[in-house]
């Protein structure tokens, strides 16, 4: 790192309406005793980071302004405070953003993905987009440095993936992922590499079912000409529904065609958002059996051992397919505008 530098270049919500995002220039940060600073190489643009573009409800309730958005990275250490041990300047990192507190009951006990104080970069403080940023040791991965820098500024979304195909066994069971952005489509050659048996995913967006058609799901379903059920009827080796479901659309009309086509006794993993009006036919629920798991975010630390072992032994190249776009961060409008429009995969944001 260069002394004589002291301001950088951050992409900033400014304002709380619509869009209001602006490039700015301010203070490099300063690591605290704890903390690393890192130096951004890229970035990539999650749908979280688009809500905040946006401005939907959940961003005007919880994003304070002025503040540097994103949390998906990887980047060089630049400097590390005087107690930290676990990197040095030099180092390629990636990290946690779920910022957890270490010490309650949950962080003790090995459960850092259940701690009730969790803060997110870019959304409860300031974030990864900018050239410099500080981050906490403990967060801090290590990166293979053989895996490449696309692939390695998306672990945050590939973690939320391999997180909801692990929440159940997936051995030898029939999947219905609903919902083909980009963690929909990771799942897919996730659930692939451990072993399900089919594979099918819903959307309403043909460019994203083609690709997770390419990505191996066995049969894409386009909601809004086609039935799941009429599809899955031409699998001969389905004949009693789903025996897992991940619901990563955020739609309840996506969830509720979900239970429709469940075994008795399958288990759904819910990583989308549902709207708060949502409405749930629970007698279906309850007369069929099933089992309901909540995901958020990572298992700290297990998933990143979990997707980086997975990432080494071929996925890297089918995780770089979902990787459609790259823009250098002075472009970030244009990006946002693509991401917004749907007619892309993962966006990622160069900063060197």
């Amino acid at each position: 790192m260069n002394p004589y530098i002291k301001t950088m270049k951050c992409i900033v919500k400014k304002t709380r309406e619509p869009g209001g995002l602006a490039l700015e220039e301010k203070p490099i940060p300063v690591p605290d005793d704890n903390g690393v600073l890192i130096k951004t190489i890229k970035t990539a643009i999650c749908g979280t980071d688009l809500h905040i573009y946006s401005w939907n409800s959940w961003a005007r309730k919880t994003i304070n302004t002025p503040q540097i958005i994103g949390h998906e990275f990887v980047g060089e250490v630049a400097a590390v405070g005087k107690n930290v041990e676990n990197c040095r300047v030099g180092d390629l990192v990636g990290g946690e953003g779920h910022l957890f507190c270490g010490v309650c009951r949950h962080c003790i006990t090995g459960l850092a993905h259940l701690c009730p104080h969790t803060k997110g970069i870019g959304v409860n403080t300031d974030g990864a987009f900018a050239e410099y940023f500080v981050f906490p040791a403990k967060n801090i991965w290590l990166c293979d440095a053989t895996i490449p820098l696309n692939v390695l500024a998306v672990y945050d979304p590939l973690g939320n993936a391999m997180h909801t195909v692990r929440s159940f066994d997936v051995l030898g069971e029939d999947v219905l992922v609903t919902g083909a952005g980009p963690i929909g489509l990771m799942s897919v050659p996730i659930l692939r590499r451990i072993g399900a048996r089919n594979i099918v995913v819903t959307d309403i967006n043909d460019r994203r079912l083609e690709m997770a058609r390419e990505l191996g799901a066995t049969a894409v379903v386009n909601v809004t000409r086609e039935k799941i059920a009429d599809v899955v009827a031409k699998i001969p080796s389905m004949v009693e529904g789903f025996d897992v479901g991940l619901e990563m659309s955020g739609s309840a009309s996506g969830f509720n065609d979900m239970i429709d086509v469940m075994a008795n006794g399958g288990n759904i993993a819910i990583l989308g958002f549902l709207p708060p009006e949502a409405a749930i036919e629970w007698d279906k629920m309850i007369f069929k059996s099933l089992t309901l798991k909540g995901v958020y975010g990572r298992e700290v630390f297990d998933t990143w051992y979990q997707m980086t072992a997975l990432l080494q032994s071929g996925l890297s190249d089918e995780i770089a397919k979902i990787i459609t776009h790259e823009f250098m961060y002075t472009d970030f409008i244009e990006a946002f505008e693509l991401m917004k429009s749907g007619q892309s995969g993962k966006i990622i944001l160069n900063w060197s």
